[in-house]
């Protein structure tokens, strides 16, 4: 290996003309500064790309060049290499081939490098050349705390016997809680290095469960020794705040964690369940800060019609969805634009997720009966600009909120309905007087996350029959449309997404909307819902996001089902639009598709009847 490196990076560069001399000195005397690779200088530099070094390297040194999001890596062979010597040398060891390892290394020609991957792995080496963009993203997904995880959980079993259930009290030896400890900052790694917004912990007769919510789906890793469960309820419950001899009840905390010098805050709530109790933690980034509007997802035509509403003197805007479908972002993005000196913004939530600065954030506590319409009243005479609810929850709750409205405040809330022309009818439903609503509502953002196809293994797919069918239903001439799917990769752990977007649909109440409201005229409400100006429902939405293949069409399919979820048939009108033909399996097929209530499908043949809340099936 080592005859064939006769020439340094630099020097092959310039013979083969990808730089001058005056440019690798250039090179040189930045990478005497910043102390980079000189490879890695260059391609700063925008001297070189990626792909033309990597392809140098592979074709001089005669070496194969890997593509690691596209290639199968082994993952008991890349725990060969401590992660701590990987990142030093630049080196993943994708394969074990028996009597060699295949090595991959962003930087090939390093010769140190290559002799100490030789005495530290106990076999002869193949070397690769591999992207350190795609290293670096490898050692994210590889070098996870699995391993670790079930390390500690053996190493905490083994502190007693296995028919003995686990009461760990205040008392407990230094060096168990230590272990106990060190269990726990690994799930929170884990869960970090993972991405995940949720982490449960969930007790069985003989296991334990740790599942990770990634992009809105649990992931799941199991613990045989299920009695450790105990232990890490009791310190979660020591760290948040609880009662730790109360095991009958619900109870709900907070803590601050540090993962790599980030401090996430997590939300802990617990439930006692056959078996122990069960813990669900929602961590939340601080060091991210709030998001903007842009940075939602929202598209700008819909933003610009936000803002106008955003800075009317008065009114009241709902942000609507379930549970998980990033209300609170929107809703925080909006403080933080409206958050000026000549504002007073007042804000009752439960909990408090954010920690805004000039804002006064009330915390909702119902063991002293502060609830949000006893606070709500106070901050009425606090002389507020803005209020933020954290949720129109009750009949109190709505009537104070649309009367501060309509008397000179701007009030934000959420709500949990399935669409923006839902939402006011909603609030009448749970007891505001319609005549109210109408004069205090002004606009409804509804809003859902769905998943974005990952970018480093995209590929075409042909529309299904399933897709057809919706399809022919919304726009005809996308039946042959060419979407984009992903085959699934190492950056996306063989899922085919990574990340979501936020879909939106915006309803801004116009006089017609207005007016059918005070008369209580439900189907002329949704009839001047679907026709007004500028509104386009969520599956019209999410499509547009897979036309520009952002978002897969199941996506889309499984938005179109939540959104329908709970809503009645479409009406006569409706109904005779769908062939009556279609028969067995069409039948089947159109069910599966959500055609038979998607309100989006036929937007001019709204339901005789709103909806009212969710179901269950809309929570997470």
């Amino acid at each position: 290996m080592n005859q064939r490196i006769k020439l340094r990076l630099g020097d092959l560069l310039v013979q083969n003309a990808l730089i001058s001399d005056e440019q690798l000195q250039q090179a040189l005397a930045e990478q005497r500064q910043s102390g980079r690779k000189l490879g890695a200088t260059l391609i700063a530099m925008k001297l070189v790309t990626e792909p033309q070094l990597l392809g140098l390297l592979s074709q001089h040194l005669k070496v194969p060049l890997i593509d690691l999001d596209n290639h199968h890596v082994n993952p008991n062979a890349v725990r060969l290499l401590p992660e701590i010597q990987a990142r030093r040398y630049r080196a993943l060891v994708i394969e074990d081939k028996g009597d060699k390892l295949l090595v991959g290394m962003s930087d090939p020609a390093d010769i140190n490098a290559l002799d100490e991957l030789s005495a530290k792995l106990a076999k002869p080496i193949d070397v690769a050349v591999v992207s350190e963009t795609q290293l670096f993203s490898a050692y994210e997904n590889f070098y996870r705390k699995t391993e670790e995880i079930a390390s500690f959980a053996q190493e905490l079993a083994d502190e007693y016997e296995d028919d003995v259930e686990f009461q760990l009290d205040t008392g407990v030896a230094d060096e168990q809680e230590n272990v106990v400890a060190k269990l726990l900052q690994s799930i929170f790694e884990d869960a970090v290095l993972a991405k995940a917004s949720d982490i449960h912990i969930e007790p069985d007769e003989k296991q334990l469960r740790i599942r990770q919510r990634v992009d809105g789906v649990l992931q799941e890793n199991i613990i045989p020794e299920g009695n450790i469960a105990a232990a890490l309820v009791l310190r979660l419950k020591l760290m948040s705040g609880m009662d730790i001899s109360e095991k009958r009840l619900p109870q709900d905390g907070r803590t601050r964690i540090t993962v790599k010098n980030h401090p996430i805050d997590v939300r802990v709530s617990t439930m006692p369940v056959h078996g122990g109790e069960s813990v669900v933690m929602r961590l939340l980034d601080q060091s991210q800060g709030i998001l903007s509007l842009e940075q939602t997802g929202m598209p700008a035509d819909m933003i610009k019609r936000f803002r106008a509403l955003l800075h009317r003197p008065h009114g009241m805007i709902l942000v609507t969805g379930p549970t998980g479908s990033g209300k609170t972002t929107t809703l925080y993005g909006s403080l933080n634009e409206l958050n000026k000196p000549e504002n007073k913004i007042i804000t009752v939530e439960d909990p408090i997720e954010y920690r805004l600065p000039r804002v006064n954030q009330v915390q909702v506590n119902h063991k002293i009966d502060l609830t949000f319409a006893n606070v709500l009243r106070t901050t009425l005479r606090q002389d507020p600009d803005i209020l933020m609810v954290g949720e129109m929850r009750d009949k109190e709750t709505v009537q104070i909120g649309l009367r501060g409205a309509l008397t000179g405040h701007l009030v934000l809330s959420t709500l949990h309905t399935n669409d923006a022309v839902s939402s006011a009818i909603r609030l009448i439903d749970m007891g505001a007087p319609s005549y109210l609503v109408a004069s205090s509502l002004k606009g409804v953002v509804a809003q859902r996350l769905v998943r974005k196809v990952c970018d480093s293994c995209i590929s075409d797919v042909q529309p299904t029959d399933e897709h057809k069918i919706w399809l022919a239903h919304i726009e005809p001439e996308l039946s042959n449309y060419s979407f984009k799917q992903g085959k699934g990769c190492q950056r996306c752990n063989f899922t085919g997404y990574r990340g979501r977007i936020g879909v939106f649909e915006l309803l801004e109440f116009t006089e017609p909307l207005m007016n059918a409201l005070k008369s209580n005229d439900t189907s002329d409400f949704n009839i001047a819902a679907q026709h007004s100006p500028n509104y386009k429902p969520l599956s019209h939405a999410a499509l547009d996001y897979a036309k520009a293949g952002l978002t897969s069409l199941d996506e889309v399919l499984k938005l179109v089902e939540m959104v329908s979820d709970g809503k009645d048939e479409l009406d006569a009108d409706s109904t005779d639009k769908i062939d009556e033909k279609d028969t067995g399996s069409q039948q089947e097929l159109e069910s599966r598709a959500g055609l038979p209530t998607d309100q989006a499908v036929k937007p001019k043949s709204p339901p005789s009847k709103p909806t009212g809340g969710l179901s269950l099936e809309d929570i997470d």
